[in-house]
């Protein structure tokens, strides 16, 4: 059964390579300049570029987004199960996030490049706080919404609030932070772009960018494949590790 799962995502993978593919393909060909290659030539130099070029940029880049990721994890899920959890923290709480929550944090960037420096620190932290906040809030929902029977009956069995946290809110809250996770992403990748075009000569946004301002548009999409990819495999190490760690979900 797995292993016919597997295929059929493996075929809805390959076929919307090849849908995007094609529209690639067509909108070169009506564009019809230098400034939108077509696919084939995009690809062709991605694979030159590689190991020499492509490579030392995405550790860089991984290495940014990756440990942003992990910090903010470690610090939004137990915040956000001790706020759902406990109502009047919550209530307290409540209005700084309300107001913390819907500013833009990109606009925090001179400041941290100012406070951090110019270097990585500043560029984790902000994009540290852009996922931290959306972890954090679907976590609170979630644990907000965990059925207070579930709650009732291991507390029935004499279990701590430690045991509470471990056997009913955590796991009743897994599927939300995988889902917070996997858009905080995104939102993550996005930041990663615009923070590694400033002050900087590393990471797989310097490469794009630098490559648009040399007019080396082959090289400026082959960066762009580059962090797709990036981006794609990461949220295919999320997906696979909800399907292990939330299992009873979707038997």
């Amino acid at each position: 059964m797995h292993l016919k799962s597997l295929i059929h995502n493996l075929i809805y993978i390959i076929g919307a390579i090849l849908f995007l593919g094609a529209a690639w393909q067509a909108l070169s060909m009506v564009l019809d300049t230098p400034a939108f290659p077509p696919p084939e030539k995009a690809i062709a130099s991605f694979f030159a570029l590689f190991k020499i070029e492509i490579i030392p940029h995405l550790k860089i880049s991984f290495y940014r987004i990756g440990i942003s990721l992990i910090i903010a994890t470690v610090l939004a899920v137990p915040f956000g199960l001790f706020l759902g959890k406990n109502r009047m923290a919550d209530q307290i709480s409540a209005p700084l996030l309300y107001l913390t929550f819907p500013i833009p944090k990109v606009v925090f960037l001179p400041i941290f490049m100012i406070l951090l420096g110019i270097g990585n620190l500043s560029k984790i932290v902000l994009i540290t706080l852009i996922i931290f906040y959306q972890i954090l809030v679907m976590t609170r929902d979630a644990a907000r919404n965990v059925q207070q029977e579930y709650v009732l009956s291991v507390k029935s069995l004499r279990a701590t609030e430690r045991e509470l946290y471990q056997h009913v809110y955590f796991p009743a809250c897994l599927p939300a932070i995988f889902t917070s996770l996997k858009i905080g992403l995104g939102g993550g990748l996005a930041v990663l772009f615009l923070v590694e075009t400033y002050a900087t000569q590393e990471g797989i946004g310097y490469f794009i960018m630098n490559s648009w301002s040399s007019l080396a548009y082959d090289k400026m999409f082959a960066g762009i494949i580059a962090m797709s990819l990036m981006g794609f495999l990461l949220y295919l190490l999320f997906d696979a590790c909800e399907k292990v760690a939330c299992s009873w979900v979707n038997p």
